[in-house]
């Protein structure tokens, strides 16, 4: 994640990408979180009230790590000249190389905060406000989808869709956690071989029992 910091002849100017900087900084440096957001603001020369402007705490802070990530990928993809013209498994794909992208420039704090133990489980807090996007834009783009597929896929429970995709992210993310081919080579594959799954399993008329199924488990948990 870029560095965001806007000065002046006189004064650093603080916003919450130069909080972010610093913090993530600082726990690569230390290897381990501030204890509070005193100590934070002492060691990186910012005022607590700066530090309250943007977050509420660091557990908020982290959140908004997750979001930023997510925020920056959709802002490359919109980028793209050709993009609102892709394949609805072109934009899924889309979505899934960019963010790994982004990931894999912070692959150090990422892997800080979801190491591959008990302590990952308790970091995936820090993803909500990434989950609650991820999966409106999933259902945007089923809405959106200008395939059959995703027209069919659209009669279905978004929501359980969804939830379907963010659980199969999780276990893209989980694999590159643990990744050690060259240039991630191995998640490449995967995130394909997922992407390709869920399309192949939305075209399978025999399984529409199951959405159907779904759709009804769905319905009853609301009531």
């Amino acid at each position: 994640m870029e560095k965001v910091i806007k000065t002046t002849s006189k004064k650093k100017m603080i916003d919450d990408n130069f909080i972010i900087s610093q913090f993530m900084d600082y726990v690569l440096s230390t290897n381990e979180e501030p204890k509070n957001v005193f100590l934070f603001c002492k060691e990186n020369k910012i005022s607590e009230a700066d530090f309250y402007t943007f977050f509420g705490s660091i557990d908020a802070l982290k959140k908004q790590i997750w979001l930023k990530f997510f925020e920056n990928a959709i802002e490359t993809i919109e980028k793209e000249e050709d993009y609102s013209g892709y394949s609805d498994k072109n934009k899924l794909l889309t979505l899934y190389f960019t963010l790994f992208e982004l990931f894999t420039a912070n692959r150090s704090f990422i892997l800080f905060f979801l190491p591959n133990n008990k302590e990952a489980i308790k970091n995936l807090k820090s993803l909500t406000l990434f989950r609650s996007n991820f999966k409106s834009h999933i259902v945007t783009l089923i809405e959106g989808g200008n395939s059959e597929l995703f027209k069919k896929s659209a009669t279905l429970s978004n929501p359980i869709l969804s939830e379907g995709a963010w659980i199969q992210f999780l276990s893209i993310l989980k694999f590159w956690l643990t990744d050690t081919s060259k240039s991630f080579e191995s998640t490449d594959i995967l995130i394909e071989k997922s992407v390709n799954t869920v399309l192949d399993i939305l075209d399978t008329k025999p399984l529409e029992s199951l959405f159907d199924l779904g759709k009804f488990l769905w319905k009853e948990s609301k009531l």
